[in-house]
């Protein structure tokens, strides 16, 4: 792509949020290296602001790509730790999570990465977007995977912030106050009927990890050990909060016999609103971008991080589709 080797241009990459659809993200991002393509600068909510910021601290997208498709995630499930004394506040309190995500992209500063960052988030008070380029990239990316109702607010300064995509779902236009002047947009949100959030109405069977015996990535080795260790640590807390809510469901049901079984819960009707409200504003943001890619991700659920393989690859092949067509090299042209 000569266009891209044009250096009077900066080129800047806008990750969406969309929970596991977002690890498409991780197979744009391959195949944009493939091309040789060199992102000056990033910008991501929620999702995308994970992945960003794993690739923006070495410019590399391999070893993401190997750690999340080893990962047991039905396991990692247990990693949240519920806090009912703050049950009000925000069903997870999100200190487990900090510690996997210290773990995945390092106890590093923004000024520590090797490409310019922006980190997303909403003001849970005023609705205001507040977007992080200084400080701890750990404590940006956990306030910007905050979703409402599930994540505790992340206090930060005199805020608390809350998920990035509440307000501005792919930030095309934070990209370009960093001072891009070409922007490649990742977009995962999709209409709601070709969506399905928490569970599955297919059963799928997640992949099975790979021994620790058999692992030869150094990193991945280190990170096995830490989330066995978070798991263990974590353990008591969630079989407690388990039983609490399994007699907390029986009791319900069993007072309201006449309530639909498929009444769809309170966390997916949460979802369900927040990806409503993202898309429409993905369709009037978007449009800034000079390039759109659209992976289609939309059969992956919320919290289906297990199939990570098929979405990266919906990810690299809807990125390597667009950079094939003449439309991106027509702008050689102008």
């Amino acid at each position: 792509m000569e266009f891209f080797k044009n250096k009077k241009f900066k080129i800047g990459l806008a990750l969406g949020s969309g929970a596991a659809r977002g690890l498409a993200h991780i197979g744009v991002l391959k195949a944009l290296k493939e091309e040789n393509i060199s992102i000056d600068m990033i910008a991501g909510s929620s999702i995308g602001a994970l992945v960003g910021a794993c690739y923006a601290r070495k410019g590399e997208i391999a070893s993401l790509e190997e750690i999340i498709l080893m990962i047991d995630w039905k396991q990692l499930v247990r990693l949240a730790d519920p806090n009912l004394a703050l049950l009000f506040k925000g069903v997870i309190h999100g200190k487990k999570v900090k510690e996997l995500l210290r773990s995945l992209i390092g106890d590093v500063e923004f000024k520590d990465l090797k490409i310019p960052l922006a980190v997303v988030t909403t003001d849970a008070n005023t609705g205001e977007e507040v977007v992080i380029k200084e400080g701890s990239v750990i404590e940006a990316v956990r306030a910007s995977i905050s979703m409402p109702a599930i994540f505790m607010p992340v206090k930060f300064k005199n805020r608390f912030l809350i998920d990035g995509g509440i307000i501005n779902p792919v930030p095309v236009n934070v990209v370009k106050d960093m001072g891009a002047t070409f922007v490649i947009a990742c977009n995962v949100i999709h209409k709601t009927q070709s969506r399905r959030l928490l569970g599955s109405t297919k059963k799928q069977k997640p992949p099975v990890p790979i021994p620790k015996a058999q692992i030869k990535n150094v990193t991945l080795a280190a990170l096995n050990d830490k989330i066995d260790k978070l798991l263990q640590d974590n353990k008591n807390k969630m079989q407690n909060f388990q039983k609490l809510t399994n007699v907390f469901k029986k009791k319900i049901y069993k007072r309201n016999q006449r309530i639909e079984p498929n009444t769809p819960s309170i966390f997916n009707t949460i979802i369900q609103a927040i990806y409503t409200m993202e898309y429409e504003i993905v369709k009037l943001k978007i449009k800034e971008a000079d390039v759109i890619i659209t992976p289609d991700t939309g059969g992956i659920a919320t919290l289906e991080f297990y199939r990570g393989r098929e979405a990266i690859s919906e990810g690299y092949r809807a990125a390597k589709d667009i950079l094939d067509r003449d439309k991106i090299r027509s702008y050689n042209t102008n």
